[in-house]
């Protein structure tokens, strides 16, 4: 059975969501830095820490994760600063 939603391989990225990294003080500069990106399909991308086996062991009831998805962290200011480039609907 076909799922009613898939990630698009194909499509690229469109524009930053809120601040960079480096605004945020969240990197040393370096390729490990949490980020937040619309792609040019209107879907959404995060950059983040990989907490799938320590997180995904106390999920709350009904929520889980597929064999090909992963749980990140990014950082709560990161997501705040994100909201004005957030559409409502």
């Amino acid at each position: 059975m076909a799922r009613p939603w898939e990630a698009d391989p194909a499509t690229g990225f469109k524009k930053r969501l809120g601040k960079s990294p480096q605004e945020l003080g969240h990197t040393t500069d370096t390729p490990d830095c949490p980020d937040i990106w619309e792609l040019e399909n209107g879907d959404v991308a995060v950059i983040g820490r990989d907490l799938t086996d320590s997180l995904g062991r106390n999920l709350p009831a009904g929520v889980s994760i597929g064999l090909d998805e992963r749980l990140v962290v990014i950082p709560r200011n990161m997501l705040i600063a994100a909201k004005p480039d957030i559409p409502g609907v």
